[in-house]
């Protein structure tokens, strides 16, 4: 038997790191020889540095593309795979299992209980059964009514780590200024600037443990920590009240992609958002797997409305849509609130961009030929940020409808005439979050009523 067991672990630049941090890190009877990594680029080749992986690595740890663990588990004599991430259909992981168990390690799913990390101050967690499921608009809509609630509200938002990992061990954002300095990649400012602009301090990072402790004590105050998932991975942290937000356009996912189906069978409360353009087929079944897997949760419905800034934009002309990118990609989605907002507003057609695509977005749409005719807004960094400039200039258009939570605007030059969609939680009928949330404040001590004339 050997001493020590050697040990992979599969990931996407998040979960992985938090798994080793709370269960590897410090513990000798293991030795993690390699980080594997998919879904997001550029993460490979890296290392899991040092300062971070702790006193057992004083070499960090390589970060490899998934598609080499067959020859990394031969090469390492590899005992145990650790599958971690996110937003995966079930026939994903069990191929991975497969190519685990064929050259002899086992393979290994962390749940909750083991990687959860507890906190004194109450925290509500947002996760939901798929990407793109409407989770960000779920944490802005509790964090206003929290805060007509006289509550200071910490959000700490899953992991995004793409940078320079070191630096960024406890990141706090709490101005736009935040964001530059920082050198946030879209896909961080899509879901830190929208709580920026409503003057919520935002924790993100690598090493949950620090960035729990910053948190309860931010210099701000914090009453409640809203985590507000990625992917459809399950919090870091212990959560005192878990909504799981469900789409129906996507109904049966919640029964064959990992981990949302924890997610479904581990809420208190589960939110099923976009009401107002999910086929009544896919309500009915949604709500039907619901009822089988977690009878107990309360039931809450919402629609997911969307407007642009300026119809007229976008009203009888040939437009490209830009949506967000990861909700396209391994979200699985063929379009989001860009396409919607332009056949509302009168588009007469939507262009298709992939033969404009180049660079990095033209692998994206290789790497996943199932995208349909929407932009996926893929800028990990500066040269991706130049592709999507680059593929944007190419089309030829009328407009430009910005589908994204941020405004590209800010970051990349589009020539084209263009206009911004937003879109917010509309919840419908009764019960709804305000109630949920009275009664959570009830319980944990914290209640206090709305503002005058404030939901």
């Amino acid at each position: 038997m050997k001493s020590v067991t050697r040990v992979i672990i599969l990931g996407a630049a998040g979960r992985d790191f938090h798994n080793f941090n709370v269960c590897f890190r410090d513990d000798r009877r293991y030795r993690v020889v390699a980080f594997t990594a998919t879904q997001i680029p550029d993460i490979t080749g890296r290392r899991y540095p040092s300062v971070l992986a702790g006193d057992l690595y004083p070499d960090g740890i390589p970060i490899h593309p998934e598609d080499a663990l067959a020859e990394l588990i031969r090469t390492h004599e590899v005992d145990l795979c650790v599958f971690a991430y996110s937003d995966a259909p079930y026939a994903h992981v069990m191929h991975l299992s497969a190519i685990a168990q064929a050259e002899g390690a086992d393979f290994q799913l962390l749940g909750p209980r083991s990687t959860m990390l507890p906190c004194s101050r109450p925290v509500i967690a947002v996760v939901a059964t798929r990407t793109g499921a409407g989770k960000s608009q779920t944490c802005r809509r509790i964090v206003e009514l929290l805060g007509h609630r006289g509550l200071r509200v910490v959000t700490v938002r899953h992991p995004m780590p793409y940078g320079d990992l070191a630096t960024q061990r406890v990141q706090r954002f709490a101005s736009l200024d935040d964001l530059d300095r920082q050198h946030c990649t879209i896909e961080e400012r899509e879901e830190y600037e929208p709580h920026i602009d409503r003057g919520t301090v935002v924790y993100a990072g690598v090493d949950y443990a620090a960035i729990r402790d910053a948190a309860e004590l931010d210099p701000d105050g914090c009453d409640v920590i809203v985590w507000d998932g990625g992917n459809n991975d399950f919090p870091f942290f212990r959560a005192d009240l878990t909504i799981t937000v469900a789409d129906p356009h996507r109904a049966g996912d919640e029964l064959s992609y990992h981990p949302g189906e924890v997610n479904l069978r581990m809420a208190d409360v589960v939110l099923v958002n976009k009401l107002d353009s999910a086929p009544e087929s896919g309500l009915q079944r949604l709500l039907a797997n619901l009822a089988r897997a977690n009878p107990g949760a309360t039931v809450l419905r919402a629609a997911s409305r969307v407007r642009a800034d300026d119809p007229e934009v976008v009203r009888g002309k040939q437009v490209l849509v830009i949506e967000d990118g990861p909700s396209l990609t391994h979200g699985g989605m063929h379009w989001g609130a860009g396409t919607l907002a332009a056949r509302a507003c009168g588009a007469t057609g939507i262009v298709d961009p992939r033969g404009c695509a180049v660079g990095s977005i033209a692998k994206t749409f290789a790497d996943w030929p199932d995208l349909g005719a929407a932009l996926p807004a893929m800028g990990y960094g500066p040269a991706q940020l130049r592709d999507l400039e680059a593929t944007i200039a190419a089309c030829t258009c009328d407009a430009v409808v910005i589908g994204t939570p941020v405004d590209l605007r800010r970051l990349i030059r589009i020539g084209q005439p263009a206009t911004r969609v937003r879109y917010e939680l509309e919840e419908i009928g009764s019960p709804d979050l305000a109630a949920v949330l009275d009664d959570f404040l009830v319980r944990h001590g914290l209640s206090r009523p709305a503002a005058s004339g404030r939901a």
